[in-house]
């Protein structure tokens, strides 16, 4: 077994944006093994799952020590995303074998990217719009103890499928596509709820996925070590940087990066894929300063973050988080 040290340090940093946003790690780590390691699609996935299998327990031990997770939730998605999960590996395996199977797997990996930078976007959206409410009073009063809502069985078990189809295939979206949807089904649920409930319900889903690579797949083992050597130091240190590092400008680059992957699996043109992250770098942070103004925010949040020199400094992170908003 021969272990890769560039590959390792690639892995070590995914894994401290993984700690830092609670996402990124399938949607990251897939592509630069593709892009960058010329690891084949398939043998890509089917290592990035096994790796993500063995991390993903420690993050969902931590939320449910807090209470942040919806169990019931978790149940009826497990019902569908763990058979979804394993039947997107047979999905990919019986699409071919050889070169055919690889430029699917690669383009349906590209596509899975596109939907997870979209679903950044949506979910700073949603942050900002929670947020405004809150600050103006409209917002219900946040539950205390334990998530408590409603399940709606169908449409549950409904994502789980498709979300464990779409990881099964791709290795994406166990952590950005998914709790995006959970967001549109469940709008009463906390942020940490939702982060909570998806990693939970991740752990099952991805090693499914996992299990089915090991037996259908194209795993690798000395990718998987790499992988692990890397992820495992990063993603603590991740987590401990979290609560000092600027989460909504870490969400920002890490959609910017899922974009320009996507393009690239996708076979879109060095220059054209140019041309398309300078007008998104460029058009993009001015509307999020006009959708910022809207919501009666100021257009930048570092703005509203300089406090008045009198005020205390409990009045100090009162004042700033009411003013300032999400990032």
């Amino acid at each position: 077994m021969n272990i890769d040290p560039l590959l390792a340090i690639a892995a070590f940093g995914i894994g401290i944006v993984v700690g830092l946003t609670g996402m990124g790690g399938g949607a990251l780590m897939t592509p630069v093994l593709v892009l960058f390691f010329n690891v084949p699609p398939l043998s890509a996935v089917s290592s990035d799952l096994v790796a993500s299998a063995i991390m993903k327990p420690v993050g969902s031990w931590v939320h449910l020590r807090r209470g942040t997770v919806h169990l019931g939730l978790v149940k009826w998605l497990c019902v569908g995303s763990i058979p979804g999960a394993f039947s997107g590996v047979l999905i990919a395996r019986a699409l071919g074998s050889g070169q055919e199977v690889q430029d699917v797997i690669r383009i349906a990996l590209g596509v899975a990217l596109l939907l997870a930078a979209a679903g950044l976007t949506v979910r700073a959206y949603i942050r900002l719009a929670e947020h405004a409410r809150r600050r103006d009073g409209r917002a219900a009063p946040l539950p205390q103890g334990p998530p408590s809502v409603v399940v709606r069985l169908a449409p549950t078990i409904t994502l789980g499928v498709l979300g464990g189809i779409v990881v099964g295939m791709t290795s994406v979206g166990s952590g950005s596509l998914i709790i995006i949807a959970l967001m549109a089904l469940y709008p009463t649920l906390k942020a940490s709820e939702l982060v909570g409930t998806d990693l939970v319900q991740a752990v099952p889903l991805v090693a499914s996925a996992a299990l089915g690579h090991l037996l259908f797949g194209d795993f690798k083992l000395d990718v998987t070590t790499s992988l692990l050597l890397g992820c495992i130091p990063g993603v603590w240190i991740g987590a401990h940087l979290s609560a000092r590092a600027p989460g909504g400008l870490v969400r920002r680059a890490l959609a910017f990066i899922l974009l320009a992957s996507a393009l690239k699996l996708l076979n879109v043109s060095t220059r054209d894929t140019g041309i398309i992250l300078l007008l998104v770098a460029a058009i993009a942070p001015v509307l999020w300063m006009l959708v910022r103004r809207r919501h009666g925010f100021p257009a930048l949040a570092s703005k509203a973050r300089r406090p008045p020199a009198a005020a205390t400094g409990g009045e100090i992170g009162e004042q700033t988080q009411k003013r300032a908003g999400p990032e």
